[in-house]
């Protein structure tokens, strides 16, 4: 009984591992056909433009339902690049985000699209003009080369969630 248990956990250890890293092959080739650039670091409403890096069912599933009133926001930056680390380095990097809009700017959740990847972020709502943090914690252990992450931001914006993205490039 022991050993059927012990099996089935690692079972599910081992296919979690293996489907954060099929998650990143796919996110990767799909950043590497949008060509993503930060053009649009301080636009309002950022949106989504990869489905490969997140399926839209997965996403619309998850969307918490706001009965906050809408506002605006601009961020700091949406993308990242950690540059070369080494294999174990946990890293973090923090977004700022700013309110634009007319009500206060509450954020209902950060949904990674892998373990790997924790969030901290403002839990207050954030007023009219005034900024916000989102922190994304990444730990490379389970990586090899170039990866591409990402977060969701679920928020009282018009077009939520509003999507973050890093890379790094993992180095033995």
């Amino acid at each position: 009984m022991k050993k059927t248990l012990s099996i089935i956990a690692l079972s599910i250890i081992g296919l979690g591992l293996v489907s954060c890293k099929k998650e990143n092959q796919q996110a990767a080739a799909g950043a590497e056909a949008a060509n993503i650039t930060d053009s649009t670091a301080g636009a309002t409403n950022l949106a989504p433009t990869d489905s490969a890096a997140a399926p839209a069912a997965n996403t619309a599933e998850a969307a918490p339902v706001s009965n906050q009133p809408l506002t605006s926001v601009a961020l700091s930056e949406n993308n990242f690049d950690f540059g070369k680390i080494k294999k174990g380095d946990k890293v973090e990097h923090v977004y700022e985000i700013t309110n634009t809009g007319k009500n206060p700017l509450v954020i209902s959740e950060v949904k990674p699209g892998c373990g790997c990847t924790a969030p901290d972020f403002t839990k207050d709502p954030i007023l009219p003009g005034k900024k916000g943090k989102i922190t994304l914690h990444f730990d490379s252990s389970s990586f090899d080369g170039n990866v591409q992450k990402y977060a969701d931001v679920f928020a009282n914006v018009d077009k939520a969630p509003i999507k973050l993205t890093f890379t790094a490039n993992i180095q033995p």
